[in-house]
């Protein structure tokens, strides 16, 4: 069986997508569409697709098995609530939108829909985060440290708290989900989020461009989460696990596991983003859900998490969470 995909949003992260999938043998593009009709022309003749006036044609269309979401997270009114009446697998990008009600009915209408369903975590697919997953597992963490140090994306809407969420919840989301994929969940976020250069830039932004999150995990172990995007120079991220006896780093595609017995590097060996789609379309070429690791509930629950930042940051209180769901200020 091909699995023939269609593309919502054709910007840059579905280009990238779309580059990966014609290295999957079980796969082909078929369909897209983007509100820029001139872009999505381009991409369709480019990928040899058809392009669509609007997303409800192309889901209409009868085109698609399968389906990526790739629109920025202000723009996603009901396309996931119509892939699943519709039967069509889903691969929403990160973050789901910015709002935890609208995405809690789009999880539930998923759910209920029996569909196939994936977000666009891929750092879970590197076979290092598999290594140190492994590895962690029964072992006590105590401290968590984590960072992300960039640029800025170089799209207006980015700089807009009100259609990015921020860095938070659009960028170093990743690396707050591979805290939650290896540590446990989180109980407790205290932020800090400010403008520092942003403005000289855009003098209307109102996303913060410097931001850090404490937090304490249910597991009782407590750390931090740094970002900023304006650091043009020196960018990296990360994550750091301390126990009394190990100390476990991810930084970028590598890892270190230090203890008693070791002191361990490893290189990564597979693109990440080749192993998450693949495993999509196996998933849904086989019908087997358990083929991937973040689907579109646990990617609601890092969504929650990073809101949770966002919403102490502007409260300057700390905000709970129970299981990774969204619960009151402290």
């Amino acid at each position: 069986m091909t699995v023939r995909i269609g593309f919502i949003g054709v910007g840059g992260i579905a280009e990238h997508h779309m580059g990966i999938l014609k290295k999957v043998d079980d796969a082909r593009i078929t369909a897209v569409f983007d509100i820029n009709q001139a872009r999505s022309a381009e991409i369709a003749d480019k990928y040899g697709a058809l392009s669509f006036e609007s997303a409800e044609q192309l889901m209409d269309s009868g085109e698609v098995d399968a389906l990526f979401v790739c629109t920025p997270p202000f723009a996603r009114t009901g396309i996931e609530e119509a892939a699943a009446r519709k039967g069509i697998h889903l691969l929403v990008e990160k973050p789901l939108g910015l709002g935890m009600e609208d995405v809690r009915k789009k999880e539930q209408a998923i759910r209920e829909s029996g569909i196939i369903n994936s977000s666009g975590y891929c750092l879970r697919y590197q076979d290092i985060v598999a290594q140190a997953k492994e590895y962690l597992a029964g072992r006590k963490i105590d401290l968590v440290m984590s960072h992300r140090f960039g640029g800025m994306p170089d799209v207006r809407w980015w700089r807009m708290l009100e259609q990015s969420g921020g860095q938070l919840v659009e960028q170093s989301t990743h690396q707050l989900d591979l805290i939650r994929y290896l540590a446990g969940e989180f109980k407790e976020v205290q932020a800090i989020h400010v403008q520092r250069h942003i403005q000289q830039i855009d003098p209307e932004a109102t996303a913060y461009d410097v931001g850090t999150v404490s937090f304490v995990l249910e597991s009782g172990a407590i750390g931090n989460i740094t970002s900023t995007c304006i650091a043009n120079y020196g960018g990296r991220s990360g994550v750091e696990f301390y126990g009394h006896d190990f100390f476990v780093s991810i930084d970028g595609a590598t890892l270190r596991i230090i203890d008693a017995q070791q002191d361990t590097t490893v290189k990564s060996e597979v693109d990440f983003y080749l192993e998450q789609d693949k495993a999509f379309v196996e998933a849904v070429r086989t019908g087997k859900q358990e083929l991937l690791l973040c689907d579109y509930s646990e990617a609601a629950d890092t969504l929650a998490v990073t809101l949770a930042a966002n919403e102490s940051a502007a409260t300057r209180a700390a905000v709970s969470l129970t299981g990774g769901k969204e619960n009151s200020v402290c």
